[in-house]
């Protein structure tokens, strides 16, 4: 029962953050700071004690790992840019839902960790893979963010979710920086990977849904990237594109998990 109130808190450190939507002015103050602060030490929290006894691959751990990743880098981008802040409108109500559902299945039986890949290779794949799942997923909401002011333009209705999200440009800069990153991190993780499978099995590649759907978001990434440079992507083409490469990666990682824990187990 202690173990379920301490994740249950994990999850309540999030709520705080979402209910700044309600402020009359959107603000990046002290306040902001002291809840999006207290979410990222409340999730690492419960990360670390849920993984303290040995690694834990469900589904459960796979979400809260995906919230904590993509807190800390979106406390990153907010420091180092003027408008990644503004997300929070969007990005808190995504991540009380992931909260939610690890919450929900958290006692489903996980698939036993396997294999003989020293700690140091597989430890860094597991990271990189979550720093490109955390990217990706800011660089869809900031796409969706795009979007919304996009549709907010031409209705000539600026909503209060508009006014508080960031303006089309800013958005789409930050989309581009997103990706740029992603591609970077994914290449790291593409070869760990490629060197823990080789280490594990002897073999390059295999060929399973994962890997091959990681190989096609760093395709389409990729695809984004070089039209924008060259001719131009943005709008509701850019965002379909992002967040299509964002389905497949979640199809690819807690998309796997979800199958074989939960589907195939029942």
């Amino acid at each position: 029962m202690n173990i379920f109130l301490l994740q249950v808190t994990a999850f309540l450190t999030l709520i705080p953050p979402s209910l700044l939507y309600l402020r009359r002015e959107a603000k990046k103050d002290s306040l902001f700071w002291s809840v999006i602060l207290v979410a990222l030490c409340g999730t690492l929290l419960w990360v670390y004690i849920q993984q303290s006894e040995g690694w834990r691959t469900g589904l459960s751990a796979a979400l809260w790992l995906t919230i904590s990743a993509c807190l800390i880098i979106y406390i990153i981008i907010a420091n180092v840019t003027d408008d990644a802040w503004r997300l929070t409108s969007i990005l808190f109500p995504y991540l009380l839902l992931l909260g939610l559902l690890a919450i929900i299945w958290n006692q489903v039986p996980e698939q036993p960790f396997l294999g003989n890949i020293p700690l140091a290779w597989i430890g860094t794949h597991i990271l990189v893979s979550l720093g490109t799942y955390g990217l990706l997923t800011l660089a869809a909401l900031a796409a969706f963010a795009a979007a919304l002011q996009e549709r907010a333009l031409k209705t000539k209705k600026r909503t209060k979710l508009a006014r508080q999200l960031p303006s089309i440009a800013a958005s789409e800069k930050l989309v581009v920086n997103l990706l740029i990153a992603c591609v970077i991190v994914l290449s790291i993780g593409l070869t760990t990977g490629v060197a823990s499978l080789y280490i594990s099995t002897g073999y390059f590649l295999s060929f399973n849904h994962k890997t091959i759907l990681t190989l096609i978001v760093f395709v389409i990434v990729i695809f984004i990237l070089f039209v924008h440079f060259n001719t131009g992507i943005r709008g509701r083409l850019a965002m379909r594109f992002v967040l299509l490469a964002y389905l497949l990666l979640t199809l690819g990682y807690p998309g796997v998990k979800f199958v074989k824990d939960i589907l195939l187990s029942s």
